[in-house]
């Protein structure tokens, strides 16, 4: 495909274009020519719209789609159009699926499934057999047939030998671990975030000592069996300090954070909405603060919109038998951008996690293929229902102010734009 983009100012920190306003001429799928203008010679596509950044294409590390087994929630297909007018050209898929993706064949399935599509799909295997947390699974074969992580979504891995062994076996072919941040002896069945508000609302609390617990000892097993680690979805200003320091010793460990975890507090709960019922629990102001400052501060490498789409008859329930979870690939980029600074918050959707999870990176530049996302960082709106493209509808973010609009992505060759 060949197109002109006209005045679009460049958000790439490693491009020597960053922060300026170029044409960009792109033919079958490679940049050939980067300048303040550029004249259509050949009458190729334009693409022109009001205050055009771009950036390198965004990575989400953290996305359920359901299917297989659960299609009712999402399809592979629609979940995959959701991310890239979502501004997302790549995700990494969880394996909350039914059957699990513990196996060679299910990360085949997937991975044959998005062929064909613009956004590319990187599916995470599960670390354990089925899930369960008693076996390691495939993991060798798994990698070897497309997976780029192994982790049990949302689930702990409460046998922290399994754990060492886990990561002790996956630096034979180099593999990445993930550990779900949650000791669940601590956490039981709690509802929500431990702390005045859950005592006011009578809701089983979850401290955040359950999570700090578990990384302490995930940390204490990383440094004892080398490797590599990553910590998905961290929500408290402890994590973040346990987690800088282990860096500062020179622990090979990453660690991400949910765009709802950077702005929404317990302070939600109130109203008892389901869709606030997510996990780990939303947590108290000074957390927040805390994990806005762990991005800002390179100590949080990553941020993800840990999208989990929720059929509404669970969700439209009492709030202790709802399910944990809500959407948040459409709403991610309005919610964050202004919450944190703009090229740290592309830094955190391209850079970073393309890096740890071994994708590679472009840049914008001449010669390159092109894997760009279009947005206007300047638009300001309310998120509502009619912004959802999701299957499912629980989203967090419902009726919340947005700062910023993504215009679309292209990638693979192709343009798709809202």
């Amino acid at each position: 495909m060949n197109i002109l983009i006209k005045s679009a100012t460049v958000i790439d920190q490693s491009s020597k274009h960053h922060q300026k306003k170029r044409d960009i001429l792109i033919e079958n799928g490679v940049i050939i020519k980067i300048a303040a203008t550029l004249k259509n010679d050949n009458n190729y596509k334009e693409i022109t719209l009001d205050n055009l950044h771009i950036s390198n294409g965004w990575f989400d590390t953290s996305v359920s789609f359901g299917e297989p087994g659960f299609e009712d929630r999402e399809t592979i297909e629609n979940g995959l159009k959701t991310a890239a007018k979502s501004g997302f050209t790549a995700v990494a898929v969880n394996p909350n699926t039914n059957p699990k993706t513990d196996n060679k064949a299910a990360i085949e399935f997937l991975i044959n499934k998005a062929l064909k599509n613009a956004v590319s799909l990187y599916p995470i295997g599960n670390l354990t057999k089925n899930g369960k947390g008693t076996a390691l699974a495939e993991l060798y074969d798994m990698q070897n047939s497309g997976a780029i992580a192994f982790g049990d979504y949302n689930s702990p891995i409460s046998n922290a030998n399994l754990l060492k062994v886990a990561i002790q076996y996956a630096q034979n072919f180099d593999g990445l671990v993930l550990s779900f941040p949650q000791d669940n002896s601590i956490s039981r069945d709690g509802l929500a975030n431990e702390g005045e508000n859950s005592t006011k609302l009578g809701l089983k609390g979850v401290p955040n000592l359950a999570e700090e617990l578990q990384i302490v000892r995930d940390l204490f097993l990383l440094e004892y069996s080398g490797g590599k680690l990553h910590i998905p979805t961290i929500s408290t200003a402890k994590s973040a300090k346990l987690i800088k320091e282990a860096k500062k010793k020179g622990l090979d460990v990453s660690c991400s954070v949910s765009a709802h975890h950077l702005s929404l507090t317990d302070d939600e709960l109130f109203g008892f909405n389901a869709n606030t019922k997510v996990t780990p629990p939303l947590r108290a102001k000074k957390d927040v603060s805390a994990l806005i400052k762990g991005v800002e501060n390179g100590t949080i490498d990553m941020i993800t919109s840990d999208h989990n789409p929720i059929n509404i008859e669970h969700k439209k329930v009492e709030y202790s038998n709802a399910k944990f979870g809500t959407i948040g690939l459409e709403s991610l980029f309005g919610i964050l951008n202004k919450t944190v600074d703009l090229e740290q918050l592309i830094q955190c959707l391209s850079k970073n996690p393309r890096k740890r999870f071994g994708l590679g990176s472009s840049i914008i530049k001449e010669g390159e293929k092109a894997d760009i996302t279009f947005f206007n960082p300047d638009v300001k709106g309310i998120f509502t229902e009619k912004n959802i493209i999701s299957t499912s509808k629980n989203s967090i973010f419902l009726n919340k102010e947005i700062n910023g609009k993504v215009y679309g992505i292209f990638a693979k060759n192709k343009l798709i734009l809202n």
